[in-house]
């Protein structure tokens, strides 16, 4: 119990003193996230909070994680590193789409092939059992890309992305703790500490946002942590076993998940690509309904915990079954704000920027944008 409450509060005051000095070199280097016609916010604000999660998180976990409890340590924050510094490179200069999937396969491969995170089960789900090691390694790309790149979609609203990050991280590491994981325990409650410091800055009206390095860091510690959490609580003989884990894990991760899952398909649908920005995100369809930043982020959480409290007590039922009402509770739900009436209003925004760049080109700009009355932050 030390080594967690250590680690939690290292990674929360190590963040916590990170933040304003990344802000002010924000500042000084004008590295700032600049309002357009798609984003949301109204004045520019840096997007390096990833740095100061990284450092807390990382710096944490190395002073209260012995080497020898688990030699895949080293291949997590190997992984780790390539996001952080794949989503800095996309906050600063803006990489295309293809070369963060790259990036992200290469993280990925780190953790299935050196570290062995992957998911060698279906867990009776269908009626399978273990998976043939290529279709196990196949499942397991699809999955640890696709939870990287929720949190990285879900990342549209103050305090959200670090909101949902918190509760699922607080989670995993109550039950790596009760099942004597250390590792795994520290690893969730070091990012929970570091997030928590972090939304002290990133509630609305927020002085910084997560940016690319941070969700793809909170997407990819999920990942970690939801393939070991599935592959230990139905493991026999575990300590604390937990019927059903295919879907209490994905409960854990739903709102981000189902979000991203429903709007890569209308993307798709479309004859779009998946990876191309818009407005379907279910932090969109609360705003443009007169949400504020707070309600947004209450609400999404609250709808996360209702599934998670849902999944755990209806366990018995199966996977399959609670998947799938799962899934019909969360179409009723976007089905249901889709017909609520949107309510926006329009605002002539004068932006005039030459006092972040002494530079010439940079000249003052005049935008007209449907937007809620409060200002909200960017998509990354």
């Amino acid at each position: 119990m030390l080594n967690v409450i250590l680690t939690g509060s290292v990674a929360f005051f190590i963040t916590f003193l990170a933040i304003p000095a990344i802000i002010r070199v924000a500042q000084e280097k004008k590295l700032f996230d600049l309002p357009d016609s798609r984003k949301l916010h109204t004045s520019p604000i840096a997007s390096l909070g990833g740095v100061g999660i990284f450092l807390g998180f990382f710096l944490a976990c190395l002073l209260t994680i012995s080497g020898k409890y688990n030699s895949e340590l080293q291949y997590f924050f190997a992984s780790a590193l390539v996001v952080v510094f794949l989503g800095l490179k996309d906050d600063i200069l803006i990489i295309s789409a293809l070369k963060k999937f790259l990036g992200q396969l290469a993280a990925a491969a780190i953790l299935i092939h050196l570290a062995d995170i992957r998911i060698d089960s279906m867990h009776g789900m269908f009626g399978l059992g273990r998976l043939p090691d290529p279709v196990s390694y196949l499942l397991s790309y699809i999955t640890i890309i696709v939870i990287v790149n929720a949190y990285n979609l879900i990342d549209g609203v103050d305090g959200l992305a670090g909101s949902l990050g918190v509760l699922a991280t607080s989670i995993f590491g109550a039950y790596f703790f009760m099942a004597e994981m250390q590792v795994y325990s520290l690893l969730a409650f070091g990012m929970a500490g570091s997030l928590l410091a972090f939304l002290v800055f990133n509630f609305n009206p927020a002085k910084i946002f997560m940016g690319d390095s941070g969700s793809l860091l909170l997407g990819l510690v999920n990942a970690i942590l939801v393939i070991k959490f599935i592959s230990v609580a139905d493991a026999p003989g575990a300590l604390v076993p937990i019927e059903s884990v295919v879907a209490v894990g994905f409960s854990i991760l739903v709102v981000p998940l189902f979000d991203t899952l429903r709007v890569f398909s209308i993307r798709i649908a479309k004859g779009k690509s998946p990876f191309v920005p818009d407005r379907n995100h279910i932090h969109h369809l609360l705003l443009d309904r007169g949400l504020s930043h707070r309600t947004v982020t209450v609400s999404c959480v609250g709808l996360n915990v209702t599934f998670i409290v849902m999944s755990y007590f209806g366990r018995g039922l199966g996977s399959i079954w609670l998947l799938l009402i799962m899934l019909a509770a969360s179409s009723a739900f976007i089905g249901i704000l889709m017909l609520v009436k949107k309510t926006s209003s329009t605002l002539v925004i004068t932006s005039s920027f030459q006092h972040l760049n002494s530079e010439p080109a940079i000249q003052p700009a005049t935008k007209v944008v449907s937007i809620k009355n409060e200002a909200a932050v960017a998509e990354q």
